[in-house]
């Protein structure tokens, strides 16, 4: 097999950007950048998936990531004892409840024949089942939510080790996916991504607004960590030591220990999950997905279930997407559903398998640490150019003010030019699929 340099020589330029910020700016934030680029990396992957394998085009991708945000709270932190008592059951009850109702109306359509009395009684079955479902569930949620509103006001999680919600991520992005698949994949592309986006919507302003659930827009903090605390570490005789010895500060020290650590962790979820991928694209079901990619009607043709492999793939990517947001909220340390925005970090990613390359897992890999890197990065160098640009010009002038204010602007400016440049002088990305 003969080596691709130009793909070494691209992956190392990327390193090299990160080695220099660690160098000219400072290590933590070359840290940072690696970690959410790892992290940015597994996202592209999930989404190459589903666009670069089978031509899904999923724009609520935010969605399935605030899911994966939304197992670390239900997994790892403790449980409001107080909140239980005094809703908890209830709780419980009205969504067996809400859930019961949907599966009794499924079953009902599915074994009643078309008429007029299965209509009544779908209408029946379901407006009974709303009002006693609003009857358990809203007196709970103000129960629940009564309880220590500015501390805790929510049911809390399971107390786990924190790692546990990472695959919980995953399958808890799965299982919604297996609904949204059942119910959208019949729509043709652009109404695809349209129905993706609303349901992303959806998922986020119910984590805004259910406070019982995850506090909502007040935020859950302080969740636990699998690495130690850089306070305890710098209380630890034996790490101040072996800090001093190597000429760092202990609080730098504690700082770049537990950012490496994440970054130790994140990086080998992402090289599990390449390999897995890699295995699948070069596998028969791998060939079959592009196979029904590039031709639906020939592959059906030859017998292939394709509603049943969208719904596979689709399930997969989604899950790969909870992975990281698990992740992501892990690295912060605290759930705050109001920073999930979907056009805004959808188009991001988006930008990311394309610029690396659809349908080549190596090219989403290198676009994730590429894109977020220039994220990062590009309005702190807009503001040193724009210094020299307009420093000929006089202090206090409204044009030069207008051009530092700009500033703020570069980091659109510049996804939607490199967008460009790739789609006219790259079309297929970076690393192309062979």
């Amino acid at each position: 097999m003969s080596v691709n340099w130009k793909n070494i020589a691209l992956f190392a330029l990327v390193g090299a950007l990160i080695l220099g910020t660690g160098f000219y700016q400072s290590w933590n934030t070359a840290i940072l950048i690696l970690n959410m680029g790892l992290i940015s990396a597994i996202m592209s992957l999930g989404v190459n998936l589903q666009w670069g394998y089978a031509g899904l085009f999923n724009i609520g991708i935010m969605g399935f990531v605030a899911l994966g945000g939304l197992a670390t709270v239900l997994v790892s932190m403790p449980p409001t004892l107080e909140a239980w008592s005094a809703g908890g059951g209830r709780m419980i009850l009205a969504l067996a409840t809400g859930a019961a109702t949907i599966i009794a109306a499924v079953l009902l359509y599915k074994r009643i024949k078309p008429g007029r009395t299965r209509t009544l009684l779908l209408v029946g079955l379901l407006t009974g089942g709303f009002f006693l479902y609003r009857y358990l569930f809203d007196p709970a949620a103000e129960a629940i939510e009564k309880v220590n509103p500015a501390g805790t006001g929510y049911l809390g999680g399971l107390s786990l080790p924190i790692l546990l919600s990472w695959p919980v991520g995953g399958i808890l992005a799965a299982g919604v996916a297996w609904v949204i698949g059942k119910t959208a994949l019949g729509l043709r592309s652009d109404y695809l991504a349209i129905a993706t986006l609303g349901i992303a919507e959806i998922i986020i302003a119910v984590m805004k607004n259910e406070d019982w659930l995850d506090r909502g827009v007040k935020n859950v903090v302080g969740i636990p960590r699998p690495l130690p605390y850089e306070i305890d570490l710098q209380k630890d005789p034996g790490f101040v030591e072996t800090a001093t010895s190597l000429g760092l500060d202990p609080v730098t020290a504690s700082t770049l220990y537990v950012k490496l650590g994440y970054g130790v962790l994140f990086a080998i979820v992402l090289l599990i999950l390449l390999w897995l991928a890699q295995m699948a694209l070069k596998s028969p079901w791998g060939r079959m997905m592009r196979a029904i990619r590039d031709n639906e009607i020939a592959a059906e043709a030859m017998g292939k279930d394709v509603t049943r492999r969208h719904l596979q793939i689709f399930i997969l990517g989604s899950a790969i997407c909870g992975i990281a947001g698990a992740m992501m909220t892990t690295l912060d340390g605290q759930l705050t559903p109001g920073t999930y925005q979907p056009l805004r970090y959808t188009f991001l990613i988006w930008v990311m398998v394309i610029v690396g390359g659809s349908g080549n897992n190596w090219g989403a890999v290198l676009g994730g640490f590429l894109i977020w890197f220039l994220w990062v990065q590009v309005e702190p160098i807009g503001a040193f150019m724009m210094d020299i640009i307009t420093a000929p010009l006089a202090d206090g002038s409204a044009l030069k003010q207008h051009l530092l204010d700009s500033v703020a602007h570069m980091r659109l400016l510049t996804m939607g030019v490199i967008l460009l440049l790739v789609l006219r002088f790259s079309p297929r990305g970076l690393i192309p699929e062979k």
